[in-house]
């Protein structure tokens, strides 16, 4: 938890002002996501005392943040968004527009960005 603690502080610092809550968001997530791939490499390692302080790291921090944006939420947000996308182009450029207005409408912190990217693919392949 210290080290969570530091990466705010630092990113404070480096803001030169407070940082937002989205990106405190961020920090915790990432650091859910670390102490899950800890408890599982522990798990490997036959340590299961250390597995499961870092769930029960990972569980605490979990409980800070807020839920996930759904899958049909993202595909409505998405269908939105390339509706009002020219899709003319190189494939690059129109998945780089389109993540660039999906990510104005939405905090970033609030999705997970592999659903995006996934969905987002599988949408442009259909049109």
């Amino acid at each position: 938890m210290q080290s969570i603690l530091s990466e705010v502080y630092a990113a404070d610092k480096s803001a030169g002002s407070l940082v937002s809550s989205s990106a405190i968001s961020a920090i915790l997530r990432k650091a859910t996501l670390r102490s899950h791939d800890s408890a599982s490499q522990f798990i490997k390692a036959s340590r299961p005392d250390l597995a499961q302080k870092e769930q029960r790291e990972a569980d605490i921090l979990t409980s800070f943040l807020p839920p996930l944006m759904s899958e049909a939420d993202i595909d409505r947000v998405l269908n939105e968004v390339i509706a009002e996308t020219t899709l003319d182009g190189d494939s690059r450029k129109i998945l780089g527009q389109v993540y660039k207005i999906f990510y104005s409408k939405v905090d970033k912190s609030n999705v997970d960005t592999e659903t995006v990217k996934r969905k987002a693919e599988a949408l442009l392949l259909n049109i």
